[in-house]
């Protein structure tokens, strides 16, 4: 899984997990922090890839990860590296889903 994958499968993960009541609380808490790091990466930038539309974009995915995985991925990889923060982020997602034992698979 590349970095840009690891990212975008965290954001669905964890918007995932906000949809039910019982997932709430330290996911839903790690996908705040995840989606805000991400955000201001995308709104970093105004070369008609990043800025308004990529933020956008970050939050279309979350409403239908289905539709919006190959936009995300393409606005993602488009700008500089991954940081350890938003890597980091992405991780602590996906280890506090999996501790709960029920990780949603949603790379497509």
């Amino acid at each position: 899984m590349t970095e840009v994958e690891l990212v975008a499968t965290a954001l669905a993960t964890g918007a995932a997990a906000g949809l039910t009541d019982t997932s709430r609380g330290v996911v839903h808490d790690l996908h705040a922090v995840l989606k805000e790091a991400v955000r201001r990466r995308l709104s970093g930038g105004c070369d008609g890839v990043r800025g308004g539309y990529g933020v956008r974009v970050l939050y279309a995915y979350e409403t239908d990860p289905d539709v919006w995985r190959t936009r995300l991925l393409q606005v993602l990889a488009s700008g500089p590296e991954m940081d350890e923060e938003i890597l980091g982020a992405a991780r602590a997602v996906l280890r506090a889903e999996r501790r709960k034992g029920h990780i949603t698979a949603v790379v497509g």
